[in-house]
């Protein structure tokens, strides 16, 4: 039979997993993200700190080196407590297809659409940006444009 066809056992180690893509963006991070890397950070130290075999290890490792890339390339930004436009840090009341919903504009590691935190790279976020209330502005959707209305702007409790 053909070496092609007959597998074998290996000592060789896989290659390891393929590190985690940081982005061209700037890391803008409000001061609560900067304090969620730490966290981050600090919970995988932990965890290899507490032994596990070697194919845990490599993946805790990796995101060890994800984490530590974001605390180094953070730049942080504090909600503008006197902004009356949208922007990074802000908290904004829209009105999207029939519903009003609370948007909070965060760093992009920080963003959890559950609570409503998107992050400032995203497509309505970078619509919001510079809307005040009162204003509409046309988000792009693969269905064509949308309208979406500004309500209310207020800073943003990502701190």
């Amino acid at each position: 039979m053909s070496p092609a066809f007959v597998e074998e056992d290996s000592d060789d180690p896989r290659p390891p997993p393929p590190e985690r893509a940081q982005g061209d963006a700037p890391n803008l991070v409000t001061p609560r993200g900067a304090r969620l890397i730490d966290e981050e950070i600090g919970r995988i130290e932990a965890a290899l700190a507490a032994g596990l075999d070697a194919k845990d290890e490599a993946a805790l490792r990796l995101e060890l080196r994800y984490w530590t890339a974001r605390r180094a390339s953070a730049q942080l930004r504090a909600p503008d407590r006197a902004a009356r436009a949208a922007g990074f840090g802000a908290r904004v009341t829209i009105e999207r297809g029939g519903l009003v919903n609370v948007v909070e504009i965060v760093g992009e590691d920080e963003a959890d659409s559950a609570r409503g935190r998107i992050g400032w790279t995203s497509p309505l976020a970078r619509a919001l940006e510079g809307a005040e209330a009162g204003d509409t502005v046309e988000l792009a959707t693969g269905d064509g444009p949308e309208a979406v209305k500004v309500l209310d702007v207020a800073p943003g409790g990502a701190g």
